[in-house]
């Protein structure tokens, strides 16, 4: 009973000391945070649609984790001093009814535009649907080497991280705020002290496990520098440090520190009231660095002599002094008397930030489905097409599924609706219909999904140490050769490529009988159908390496898929030596495979002329089978999709003039297609 009255005693004089205090405990209306929201956004966007017009605009991201981390740490703050408590599940209900709504009506559409027009990577894309639906997309993304670098595949998902990242922190941070808030309100500015220090901390950690240098792009013996083995998977240090919910708390610590000091309400009863100019000075330093940051930043960029490199000022404290300058500017945006606050609570910058979400939500999948893969460059007409199908959606998102569920009022149009319903039985039957039409979609999707074939997903997850690995998680989309006969044999136990022709060895099967038979990376994929339709098998795979390429062809040998003519491909994606080379040759004896063509590579890469150069030296070493096909002569004459190495974005042009280089390498005149279509 005593503990019981002084608990009742205790909430009592806290109500009563919020009704006497109510302006510092209420949550006012910011419009300059939806200002800066909108900054954020679409500085996310335009790096999204091209890198090259904004090379640090992903910082955007990091704006968000900073606002979030405030706003959310006020409201827990305000709610315990109002009641004495943090009704948690009150807290996850309004999140949920936030960010669901909208998310689910984008995962449903995306999945129906895929069942019924691009099928191909459903069985690719399933683990980022389930990722985006549990909120788990960042650290499913870590797991597979899918991150946020990744180029090549049909990504339509990969923006989900971040959404992940925050609801993360959702679930998790007013359990802490509880503890938090127990020791009283007058240790809160201490606390807040102690979370600079934690986001300091994970700012350090950061720099201390980046991992400088050339990284290739896939891990394999020899070449894991940047990579841990964990559980035998590989996993990219630095896309873990970027996309993982610990490393990337640091701007929801920053922002959640600041809130401790800095309640709006509160300002406005002390002496800061009246240094509105001083902090609108500190804003425009902090909108100068942000600036700056986006201007100057990058993430990744193309290595000296093999795979990319990732900008070290970026990760040893470019995300620590994007969330240093993005806490002024909200200490301007939330003084009610500072003049950055009316700044960006224009009507344009209010508009934009009170349809953020949307617009994250729904610009990527829109940018995937015009250029078709992650990693390409939208033009100029392509970002202004995908940001002219964006914002109708947006807004009709927003007007009829977010703010009606966000504001309880879902139920109340139901209602509505039936009463009218009653009264006109046709439009009750219309709504009916449609509704059974979007579900009958929706399900048939999802069968869809279900039923599509295991493969694998991300440039890590497709190039495993092993050899078993490495053959079980072949693409099946992206390879065309017949079945295996038989189990592989002559794999080298370590995933690296052969070395002596002692697995070359074919046992009842005509090789005269087996079709010519392409293998290469993306590029080469752009053309499977042209290849297909002309009688040749093709095993293409998207960020193949050298190593790769080897193990590929002694795997293919082993399993009598290779004939007597063999076109190859590789070098786009990362440098590949001599040894490298030979141990491809180590498959391809002149006795077995008296035609070997080997294409050059072409792309903005430093390390396509030194490949070049190997494969060109290749037809002297090897004289008795190999010619070249010389594919970076031909490249600049056609037209190329925007990153300067791809051939499926401006219709069967390039991909005619890729696959009639083949067939006159080998000699073949009369296997050219007459026809020939972009691969699906």
């Amino acid at each position: 009973m005593g503990d019981n009255a002084a608990r009742m005693i205790g909430l009592h004089e806290s109500t009563r000391a919020a009704a006497a205090r109510p302006d510092t405990t209420r949550v006012p209306y910011l419009p300059g945070l939806d200002g800066l929201r909108a900054l954020a956004v679409v500085a996310v966007m335009i790096y999204h649609a091209n890198h090259e017009w904004l090379g640090g605009g992903f910082l955007g991201v990091e704006v968000f984790f900073v606002i979030s981390g405030y706003l959310i740490t006020l409201l827990l703050v305000g709610e315990h001093e109002r009641t004495g408590r943090i009704r948690l599940s009150q807290f996850w209900l309004r999140r949920f009814r936030r960010l669901l709504p909208a998310l689910f009506v984008m995962l449903s559409g995306l999945a129906v535009y895929m069942a019924l027009f691009h099928r191909r990577p459903q069985g690719q894309t399933r683990g980022d649907f389930l990722g985006g639906i549990f909120y788990g997309s960042n650290w499913y993304q870590i797991v597979v080497g899918q991150g946020y670098t990744a180029a090549e595949a049909y990504a339509p998902l990969r923006h989900l991280w971040s959404l992940a990242v925050e609801e993360q922190f959702y679930l998790i941070w007013p359990i802490v705020m509880l503890f938090v808030l127990r020791r009283g309100a007058q240790h809160l500015p201490r606390i807040g002290l102690w979370l600079f220090g934690v986001s300091v901390t994970i700012a350090v950690v950061t720099g201390v496990f980046f991992a400088g240098g050339d990284i290739a792009t896939t891990c394999a013996p020899g070449r894991m520098h940047g990579y841990w083995t964990i559980a035998g998977r590989c996993i990219s240090i630095n896309e873990s440090l970027y996309l993982s919910t610990f490393t990337r708390a640091g701007g929801l610590m920053l922002g959640a520190a600041f809130a401790m000091v800095w309640r709006p309400a509160a300002i406005m009863r002390s002496r800061l009231r009246d240094r509105a100019r001083r902090v609108d000075l500190l804003a425009g330093a902090g909108v100068a660095i942000l600036a700056l940051l986006m201007w100057k930043l990058w993430l990744t960029g193309p290595g000296h002599d093999l795979g990319i490199r990732f900008d070290p000022w970026l990760f040893r404290g470019g995300f620590f002094a994007t969330g240093i300058a993005t806490v002024l500017i909200i200490a301007a945006a939330s003084h009610q008397r500072a003049a950055t606050g009316t700044l960006l609570g224009n009507p344009l910058f209010v508009w934009i930030g009170t349809r953020s979400y949307g617009m994250y939500l729904y610009h990527w999948p829109i940018y995937q489905i015009i250029r078709k893969q992650a990693g390409t460059a939208l033009s100029l007409g392509q970002f202004l097409l995908a940001i002219a199908i964006t914002l109708p959606i947006t807004e009709l998102s927003y007007r009829y599924i977010e703010t009606p569920i966000r504001k309880g009022k879902l139920a109340e149009i139901y209602g509505r609706s039936r009463v009218m319903m009653r009264v006109d039985r046709e439009n009750r039957r219309n709504l009916t219909v449609i509704i059974g039409a979007v579900a009958l979609l929706v399900g048939t999707a999802a069968i869809s999904f279900a039923s599509a074939d295991n493969v694998c997903v991300g440039d890590v997850a497709c190039s495993l140490v092993t050899p078993e690995a490495a053959t079980t998680t072949a693409a099946p989309s992206s390879t065309t050769v017949p079945a295996p006969s038989e189990s592989p044999a002559g794999s080298t136990t370590d995933g690296s490529a052969p070395t002596t022709t002692a697995q070359v060895t074919t046992t009842s099967v005509n090789l005269d009988a087996l079709p010519p038979i392409a293998v290469g990376e993306s590029v080469m994929k752009g053309a499977e159908g042209a290849l297909v339709a002309a009688g040749f098998a093709v095993d293409s795979a998207e960020s193949r390496q050298g190593p790769d390429m080897a193990t590929e062809l002694a795997n293919l040998r082993a399993n009598n898929q290779l004939g007597r003519t063999v076109v190859i491909q590789i070098g786009t994606n990362g440098t590949v030596d001599d040894s490298t080379f030979d141990a491809m040759m180590a498959s391809l004896p002149p006795e077995l495979t008296p035609t070997v063509v080997f294409m050059t590579v072409y792309a903005d890469q430093a390390w396509v002329d030194g490949n070049n150069e190997r494969i060109r030296a290749l037809a002297q070493r090897y004289p008795q089978n190999v010619t070249i096909a010389d594919w970076a002569a031909i490249a600049p004459t056609v037209e190329l999709c925007p990153d300067g190495a791809h051939i499926t974005c401006h219709g069967a042009a390039p991909i005619r003039a890729y696959a009639d280089m083949i067939f006159d390498a080998i000699g073949h005149p009369e296997l050219k297609p007459a026809t020939t279509t972009p691969a699906t």
